[in-house]
């Protein structure tokens, strides 16, 4: 924590804003005491990640904003999370989906339809990776791509980094602990067996740590994100990456970029802007423009190995695939959000004003002399409170201060601008504004200000 932020004065704060958030939102609050049938009083018990003791309720969304039943409209730099990066809503993709839904007809019928040989060839154009799957997440994807990846190895063990994000994978919920080996990530729920039985870990940015992991021999992939997000942006060091890939290769290992949150780093994610080539690619959320989506890419080498084994079940109850994955619905939203929505030129005006927030927020830190940090990721730009910025999971993790996080996220929301629960990311999507964007500068610098007196 800051030495020049007074604990005392900060849970005034904190009350005064938890305070005013009841008062403006009645009507969320009375919506979520009544939620008496759902397991946490929400849809999924992540929503209850909220500072000021309860959710405010969706009533309706376009492009880059939000309104809630109280009335409130909201500049949105959440963009669910990444799921919504295309912006809420957009028209050519609303249009796709009644086209197919309602025109059309059929959502889920078993069959192919010709979207998504265009979806997997715009996705070669970006990636890089000539083959494709579908599947409805990002976990599905990861989930998949892990069992394939054992499948042609024979290696049991997949390596991950420290308080990386790939879903609810199980073998991703490990960190490296005090001794330097895996332990479970805190909190993990019913874990089906000692994760240390499935999973490797190293942390991010530490070529030696991995180096150590891969000489065991027993690791079928490595699944990564190009840079750390969840936990925080951690960006990769000079050189980390081309040694990863590097090491991988020495030892037989299979390379996973998952893209999921990467993706904002421009129209072919990391792999496209770094020049990664990595065996296996997963994305998901944002290419379906809202509606669940999601797939991994195979390199041609992968490709042939995999399809020539007639000892795998690719097709009935293998392991992998998924009833309602590739369903012509979700290929059709895809389409549209790559083809008209997440476009090269997009991206571009979407870096631009990323970095407008990048330096806005530098300058309010700044200007009050506050050892925090500022990364950006393309489209994607958090504040941390630790400076230099962590290099690693453990270190990120360690810098987190959630009473600091529920204060930033109610002052902006009680002034209209909502930021992700889980951290302090802002995410521009295509119809986000500079105006949007000086407007977090301004609400920001306010908060800065009342905090530091």
């Amino acid at each position: 924590m800051p030495a020049s932020v007074d604990r005392a004065r900060l849970a005034d704060l904190l009350a005064r804003e938890t305070a005013a958030s009841a008062a403006r939102n009645p009507r969320s609050q009375a919506a979520y005491q009544r939620a008496e049938h759902l397991f946490g009083r929400v849809p999924m018990t992540w929503m209850n990640k909220s500072a000021g003791g309860f959710p405010l309720y969706l009533d309706g969304a376009r492009g880059a904003r939000v309104s809630d039943l109280d009335g409130h409209e909201y500049v949105d730099f959440c963009l669910g999370d990444t799921g919504a990066m295309a912006g809420h809503s957009p028209e050519v993709v609303a249009e796709a989906i009644e086209q197919r839904y309602r025109v059309r007809g059929g959502a889920t019928a078993m069959l192919p339809t010709e979207d998504a040989e265009w979806v997997g060839a715009e996705l070669t154009r970006r990636f890089g990776l000539p083959r494709w799957s579908f599947s409805l997440t990002a976990t599905d994807a990861n989930r998949w791509a892990i069992r394939l990846a054992r499948a042609v190895t024979g290696r049991s063990k997949i390596l991950v980094n420290s308080y990386s994000y790939h879903g609810s994978v199980d073998e991703s919920l490990i960190v490296v602990g005090p001794d330097g080996e895996g332990e479970s990530r805190p909190g993990n729920v019913g874990a089906p067996c000692d994760v240390t039985l499935t999973s490797r870990v190293a942390e991010f940015n530490d070529l030696d740590g991995l180096a150590r992991q891969l000489a065991h021999g027993d690791v079928a992939a490595v699944l990564m994100e190009p840079a750390l997000t969840n936990i925080g942006i951690v960006l990769p060091e000079p050189g980390y990456l081309d040694g990863v890939r590097e090491l991988t290769r020495r030892h037989g290992t299979l390379l996973i970029n998952d893209e999921t949150h990467t993706f904002s780093a421009g129209p072919g994610g990391a792999t496209a802007a770094w020049g990664l080539t990595p065996d296996i690619l997963t994305i998901g959320k944002a290419i379906g423009g809202g509606i669940p989506a999601g797939g991994y890419g195979l390199s041609a080498e992968l490709s042939e190995r995999l399809l020539g084994r007639t000892d795998l079940d690719l097709i009935d109850m293998g392991g992998v695939g998924g009833t309602l994955a590739g369903n012509a619905l979700s290929v059709a939203a895809m389409r549209a959000t790559l083809e008209h929505v997440l476009t090269d030129a997009a991206f571009a005006g979407m870096c631009a004003l990323s970095e407008r927030f990048e330096a806005g927020v530098r300058d309010g830190v700044a200007k009050h002399g506050l050892p925090w940090s500022v990364s950006r990721l393309g489209a994607r730009t958090e504040y941390r409170f630790a400076d230099p910025a962590p290099r690693n999971g453990t270190e990120s993790a360690a810098s987190a201060d959630g009473e600091l996080e529920d204060f930033l996220h109610l002052f902006m929301a009680n002034r209209s601008i909502l930021m992700t629960p889980f951290h302090n990311m802002a995410l521009m999507c295509p119809a986000t504004t500079e105006a949007d964007v000086d407007t977090h500068t301004a609400v920001f610098a306010e908060a800065l200000a009342e905090l530091v007196g």
